[in-house]
């Protein structure tokens, strides 16, 4: 819905004293002439009426105050209806909603699907099929090695595809129908195809080259970074298991708390306990595709670009799509920019233009660049992450989904 919210779109009777906000509720008329809530124009009774199907489906008063919290019902307006918070005027809904008792129980479909052996086989799948392509490029030559990268590169998006679509890290299983924000799917590729290249290219620019293509390897004069997007591809694995265990963590204590600033204090660790085991999964992992290849682990971009990534994917599968789509294109952005200035500084009177690219790559080599985009990125969203996905109402939307 576009445009400011309107007292009527809340609930809020068309005689109602004072002045109505947009959506962040309504500001608090001085007025001392408030209607009581009793009686012919019985304000609560109203917003009952409104989101009666909210009422009526609820199983304890704070499904109905997220469900009030996503309609843009805040504490303010609260007030206005003579509580002192959402919660409690929540509360007051739920004991005089008239329940039928032909109401059908809510269905079984609202609960979480458990992680089993076939939706745990998604999360697998890229990493299988990336071990496979990197073995494919160490073991040919030639025109067959070339075969053998572009087949991977098509196996291994497939397998992204299908982790995307099916199990905890799908975004159509639980996300309410809305507007598909552009260009998230190509920063996404773009920002794994320079994590695979691009400090190669930026290392061989910066020292006055590529003299070549890339030849499948780490020693060729463009090299390739197989290790970190080997453990990028196998931490699929890690994000759908810590990506399911904050949706029933989250689930679990919507059930729980007693109001919207309780069920908040109690999210943020469990949203920041899931980050935090992801980002130390992807860490062993690259330190083992590290050492089976005989490659540097690449520490500081892999792990950016895995925090960014995952903190996209959390706020996507909860409807939250804007902000993932602004953070993965600024990265990209940085990243194609530095690229950019490089080859860029080459025309007569523009060497000056990369010497903040030159500084960073020599203070922290061609890593630099991704490690700094893509970390400023993933903050930006950790703390966006903080606070939506802290909310009640974003887990009590997805969990209406069919």
């Amino acid at each position: 819905m576009s445009g400011p919210r309107t007292g009527d779109d809340l609930g809020i009777p068309a005689d109602w004293s004072g002045p109505v906000g947009g959506f962040g509720g309504p500001t608090l008329d001085p007025s001392p002439s408030v209607p009581s809530r009793r009686g012919a124009a019985d304000p609560v009774k109203v917003l009952m009426h409104r989101h009666r199907e909210l009422c009526e489906q609820a199983v304890d008063p704070l499904e109905i105050a997220a469900g009030l919290e996503a309609h843009g019902v805040t504490d303010r307006t609260a007030a206005r209806f003579r509580h002192r918070d959402v919660f409690s005027l929540a509360e007051e809904m739920y004991a005089r909603i008239s329940r039928d008792a032909e109401t059908p129980p809510r269905h079984e479909t609202a609960a979480v699907p458990r992680l089993g052996l076939g939706r745990a086989a998604f999360g697998l799948l890229p990493g299988a099929l990336c071990a496979a392509a990197v073995a494919g490029l160490r073991l040919t030559e030639g025109r067959t090695r070339l075969g053998v990268a572009a087949l991977g590169v098509v196996a291994v998006g497939l397998g992204l595809r299908a982790v995307l679509r099916r199990g905890p890290l799908s975004a159509e299983e639980r996300t309410p129908p809305g507007p598909h924000t552009p260009g998230t799917r190509t920063w996404t590729c773009w920002l794994l195809g320079y994590a695979l290249l691009g400090d190669g290219l930026l290392g061989a620019a910066v020292g006055g080259g590529p003299d070549g293509l890339p030849d499948g390897t780490a020693a060729g004069a463009w090299s390739l970074a197989t290790a970190p997007v080997l453990a990028l591809a196998l931490a699929c694995g890690p994000a759908a298991w810590t990506a399911h265990l904050f949706t029933v963590g989250a689930r679990r204590k919507v059930t729980a708390s007693r109001g919207l600033e309780e069920f908040a204090a109690s999210v943020r660790p469990l949203l920041l306990g899931a980050f935090g085991l992801f980002l130390c999964a992807l860490a062993a992992l690259l330190a083992v595709c590290g050492a089976i290849l005989d490659e540097p682990a690449g520490y500081a971009p892999a792990l950016t670009l895995g925090a960014l990534l995952l903190l996209a994917r959390l706020l996507t599968t909860h409807g939250f799509t804007h902000a993932p789509a602004v953070a993965l294109g600024a990265a990209a952005a940085a990243e194609v920019a530095a690229q950019a200035i490089v080859f860029t500084a080459r025309l007569p009177g523009c060497g000056a233009l990369a010497a903040p690219v030159d500084t960073l790559v020599a203070a922290w080599g061609p890593s630099g660049v991704p490690a700094l985009a893509c970390g400023a990125a993933a903050l930006a969203l950790l703390l966006h992450a903080t606070r939506t996905l802290t909310r009640a109402s974003a887990h009590a939307l997805a969990e209406r989904q069919p």
